[in-house]
């Protein structure tokens, strides 16, 4: 297991619950992390419409969670 800081923005904090957390996770990429978060926090936004950040770069949903990771999963963002 890899313990990793996780960060959740706009409607994905509000589903969550809260705005951050630590978890220890079994999963081995940020794509796998958000689809198990979907069922745990009840994350309504599917995969195909979210952006993630990992230390401080957007990155691909594929890439691999490294122990002590910090992930911001992003929702699509409205404007005017």
């Amino acid at each position: 297991m890899k313990s990793v800081h996780i960060q959740y923005f706009a409607m994905l904090k509000e589903q969550a619950g809260k705005g951050q957390e630590t978890l220890s996770v079994t999963a081995r990429t940020l794509g796998e992390l958000y689809l198990h978060l979907t069922e745990e926090r009840h994350l309504s936004l599917p995969l195909s419409m979210i952006q993630v950040a990992v230390n401080d770069e957007f990155s691909r949903l594929d890439r691999e969670i490294n122990e002590g990771d910090r992930v911001v999963f992003i929702p699509p963002m409205a404007g005017g």
